[in-house]
């Protein structure tokens, strides 16, 4: 055994440390044994079964060929030994890469983020693993599309919203099995998980006509994404539902902050009746995110929510439970949204790679979104009447 003393200035004497010394010990063949993969036959030695068993019972896909108690048995030997799955022999044994790709329009995107951790949590428990891609890492979408396809993908989760159709495209032409989550395929060629935007846009609306609200003002997305004109397009039609047009509608540039703040600002200032009040007693804001810009605005404003104002968001996001006062909004269930994509893309690889299995039609799921009531609306006392003009 070697052993490497460190000091800072103290004695070491007999082996022993005093102070700030440190002692390290190397022993080559004991770290050998430590990094060395464990294989099947070790297991099987281990155990008193024979090797194919060993295989068997280590794959998640023929496992149920053998006793659960074998299983069982393997399983425990082989996280003693500290085996690990060699993924690139369970690539070239099935012809799969068991990478899964997973396309986000940026990193620090909060809804991506959630339906993420819902997607690995899928594709992890059933033997493969997630390649992330921003479609901030390359100049163009095609770009970041034959990056990921480099990586022979075995198949793509889209989370990217935008009207263009580029990306669907790529991957049906390359025959690369696609599931969308932050927007449908028009043209019924991909699958698809998501939230029920309109349900969404009618529980935000009915929550502030319930509490007294007719003079509401619209804080919408971008209108250069799907999800942000259907979000725009759904809250006009709950409130003609319900007899009532907006009283203003602020466009933001993108799902931030800084736009919520701007568009908000201009509303604010622009709709005002001639005691300086604004027209609108609430804000319909198309995600959490805007919300959270609405609120500074109106604090820069010098009115307070929601005695002044009453806001609503959409999505659920942790922003909405950690700003003062708590935002009401609408949850979508993103990470819901992630796992069953990640189950439904699992579920088109297999059958696709099944021998004479017949293409699957493509699948949307829509997922039923909830009101979350928060502090940040609250009832008038006497209802105003939409504003005239």
């Amino acid at each position: 055994m070697t052993t490497v003393q460190m000091q800072r200035g103290d004695e070491v004497k007999g082996g022993a440390r005093r102070g700030g010394t440190r002692r390290l010990c190397h022993d080559p063949a004991m770290a050998a044994k430590s990094t060395a993969q464990v294989t099947f036959r070790q297991i099987a030695e281990q155990t008193g079964v024979h090797v194919s068993t060993v295989s068997r019972a280590l794959d998640s896909e023929r496992r149920h060929l053998i006793s659960s108690d074998i299983v069982a048995r393997v399983e425990a030997a082989a996280k003693a030994l500290g085996w690990l799955p060699n993924r690139a022999a369970a690539s070239l044994r099935k012809g799969r890469s068991m990478a899964i790709g997973a396309l986000i329009p940026d990193m620090l995107n909060q809804v991506a983020a959630q339906i993420m951790q819902g997607l690995e949590a899928a594709v992890v428990n059933r033997g493969f693993f997630p390649l992330i891609m921003s479609m901030q890492a390359a100049v163009s979408s095609r770009a970041v599309v034959e990056m990921l396809l480099s990586q022979r993908v075995d198949g793509v989760v889209v989370m990217v919203d935008s009207l263009e159709d580029m990306i669907g495209s790529m991957l049906l032409k390359k025959g690369v099995p696609a599931v969308l989550t932050a927007r449908s395929d028009k043209a019924g060629r991909m699958s698809a998980v998501l939230g029920d935007r309109v349900l969404a846009a009618e529980i935000a609306i009915t929550h502030l006509v319930q509490l007294g609200h007719r003079a509401i003002a619209v804080l919408a997305g971008p209108q250069s994404q799907e999800n942000g004109v259907e979000r725009l397009q759904y809250a006009l039609a709950a409130l003609r539902r319900h007899g009532l047009e907006p009283v203003c509608v602020g466009i933001c540039n993108d799902f931030s902050r800084d736009e919520g703040i701007r568009a908000s600002a201009e509303m604010l200032a622009g709709y005002r009746d001639k005691t300086q009040r604004p027209l609108f007693t609430a804000i319909c804001a198309a995600s959490d995110i805007l919300a959270v810009g609405a609120y500074e605005a109106i604090r820069r404003a010098g009115l307070t929510i929601p005695t002044d104002i009453s806001v609503v968001g959409q999505n659920d996001m942790m922003v909405a439970e950690l700003v003062s006062p708590g935002l009401t909004t609408v949850r979508m269930h993103h990470y819901d949204m992630g796992l069953q994509a990640g189950h439904l893309l699992i579920d088109e690889i297999e059958a696709g790679t099944t021998e004479g299995a017949v293409k699957r039609p493509a699948r949307v799921i829509t997922l039923r979104p909830e009101l979350v009531v928060r502090e940040s609306t609250l009832a008038l006392a006497v209802p105003l009447p939409p504003p005239r003009g």
